[in-house]
């Protein structure tokens, strides 16, 4: 297992780094991602009180906004895409959620099927994340990971599967 300089306990302080690291989540010893996508479920119950317009763009600007928080946490770590840079994970599960009917169950789905597509990253997913640098590599794979997870919400869900 590849091991990753520690996160200094300053970026803490730092409202952006703070943000990068979501909230001290990715900081968890192990699965930081998947403790990353758990503490992004408060705000996905937040969004998910506003209109599917609001929540999209809300979406959009909290991923443009990653591009620049994870861009600039991981220069400051100096690693790519260290483990403990989870607003990815935010972004990737909102999108995953973005059409999900209501409901608890539809939440643990679309948490299970994200945390799947985020490990497995099946074609393109694993080619764009060797391939794209920055911020944008760092967002854009848990995008993609997010859009699966959500095509699939969306089959069960609407499309006659359930």
């Amino acid at each position: 297992m590849k091991r990753h300089p520690p996160v200094p306990p300053r970026l803490l302080r730092d409202p952006g780094h703070l943000l990068a690291l979501g909230f001290g989540s990715g900081l968890a010893p192990v699965a930081p991602g998947t403790f990353g996508t758990l503490a992004a479920i408060p705000l996905w119950w937040l969004g998910s009180q506003l209109s599917l317009s609001l929540y999209l763009g809300l979406l959009l600007l909290l991923s443009l906004l990653g591009i620049w928080l994870c861009g600039r946490t991981a220069r400051a770590l100096g690693v790519h895409d260290h483990p403990a840079i989870v607003w990815d994970e935010f972004a990737g599960f909102l999108l995953t959620m973005a059409w999900a009917p209501a409901g608890w169950i539809w939440l643990l789905l679309g948490f299970g099927l994200f945390r799947l597509f985020d490990i497995w990253k099946p074609w393109p997913i694993r080619f764009l994340d060797r391939r794209l640098g920055g911020g944008l590599g760092i967002m854009l794979d848990d995008l993609l990971a997010g859009a699966f997870a959500a095509v699939v919400i969306y089959g069960l869900g609407y499309g006659g599967l359930v």
